[in-house]
């Protein structure tokens, strides 16, 4: 941890005087600590203490020194945010987006790795509010440290003591870890629809939102990369920090992407692109008349293969949406595409499109399988950029 920036979040309940023993040993393994306290928390254990450990200042409000910004300064100092112990009350504030104090406006203003440890009594962790509350977080990438079942300040035994010092410690050196396995690394990624216009009001498309694209994008730039996204249509809003080109169809997204691709030495291709385009587009709406009326259809460029053909040391991660013989079908587009990896999903019924859960199976090489289990696709991002930097590393040495 020598060198890395850590700001820890400490709570108002009786775990808040653990807290000061893992500031302590972060200190020792060579973090550059900073410490939020909420007002709650100065009931249970003083600024003091922390400063004293941190050898830093320590904030307790949003009205210290102002014209530092506080509450964005210290998430962009920061590399990893840990709020610990975190209360009910912090868990349902963070889950609802309510900023009222240094603590929540900084979580929310992150955009860094954000871990949570609860510590309760069992009732208030039980409650399907809080439950509720944690679900949420964990759908939006947050790290929860499970609390564990002992001794609590109620003299009753049950689960909802924090969770003991290793297990804090391990997700905060698992997140910094991510936040740097890609730094210097210039990422390509193509994510959405396109669409193919048949008439001023009509065109052929599908059902993709880009939301997998625009999520393993949030997490490169998290991860230390640098992005560049090509975005079919969509009503999503691309992170702050990718560079986004806009496209329509199939061509102006094949022109986008191997402008990019120079360069790029990681690309992965979400992007649904249409296979066909009409034959011809009219000017005007097409009217409706009597009889049938036909629609003369031309292939699109295959981008992925044209990515495929020219890789020159990129490595190249391509998207398979099957619906039948998934994982035989997509190993063999990985081969025919010259694909360094491939992930599959099942689309039968939609499934997999729009903000839902879903679920991927990475493939690569002539045998290499990894399957993610169903999740969010914030949480399926980083899942997936961990195959990737893992397969990567397996397969290049």
């Amino acid at each position: 941890m020598n060198g890395r920036r850590v700001l820890l979040g400490v709570c108002g309940g009786i775990a808040a005087y653990k807290a000061a023993a893992l500031a302590s040993r972060l200190v020792q393994r060579g973090a550059e600590l900073d410490v939020i306290l909420t007002a709650e928390a100065q009931h249970f254990i003083g600024a003091a203490t922390f400063a004293a450990l941190a050898r830093r200042r320590v904030w307790t409000s949003m009205w210290e020194r102002t014209e530092e910004i506080p509450h964005i300064a210290l998430v962009r100092q920061a590399e990893v945010f840990a709020i610990v112990p975190a209360t009910a009350n912090a868990i349902a504030k963070l889950a609802q987006g309510v900023a009222d104090d240094l603590l929540t406006n900084a979580a929310l203003a992150a955009r860094i790795p954000l871990i949570v440890a609860p510590a309760m009594n069992t009732a208030m962790l039980e409650h399907p509010a809080t439950v509720e509350n944690l679900r949420t977080l964990q759908a939006r990438g947050v790290t929860i440290v499970a609390p564990e079942s002992g001794f609590l300040a109620e003299r009753e035994a049950g689960l909802g003591r924090l969770a003991g010092e290793d297990a804090i410690v391990a997700a905060i050196e698992a997140a910094l870890a991510r936040t740097r396995d890609l730094n210097g690394e210039r990422v390509l990624i193509t994510a959405g629809p396109t669409r193919e216009p048949i008439d001023p009001v009509r065109y052929l498309s599908n059902a993709a939102t880009g939301t997998m694209g625009i999520e393993l994008a949030r997490e490169a730039l998290a991860r230390g990369a640098s992005v560049d996204l090509v975005l079919g249509p969509t009503a999503l809003t691309p992170p702050a920090g990718a560079r986004v080109e806009r496209v329509t169809t199939a061509r102006e997204m094949e022109s986008a992407t191997l402008a990019h691709a120079a360069g790029a030495t990681i690309a992965i291709a979400t992007a649904a692109v249409a296979d066909w385009h009409p034959a011809e587009q009219h000017a005007s709406k097409v009217k409706k008349t009597a009889g049938p009326q036909a629609l003369r259809l031309e292939r699109n460029p295959d981008i992925l293969a044209e990515l495929g053909a020219r890789k020159n040391g990129m490595f190249l991660v391509g998207f398979a949406a099957e619906t039948d013989d998934h994982e035989a079908n997509a190993r063999e587009k990985l081969v025919r595409k010259h694909l360094d990896a491939i992930a599959v999903n099942d689309v039968s019924g939609e499934r997999s499109f729009g903000p839902g859960d879903s679920a991927l199976v990475v493939l690569w090489g002539t045998a290499g399988r990894r399957a993610l289990p169903r999740a969010s696709k914030r949480v399926l991002a980083g899942e997936l950029w961990d195959a990737i930097v893992a397969i990567r590393r397996e397969t290049r040495g």
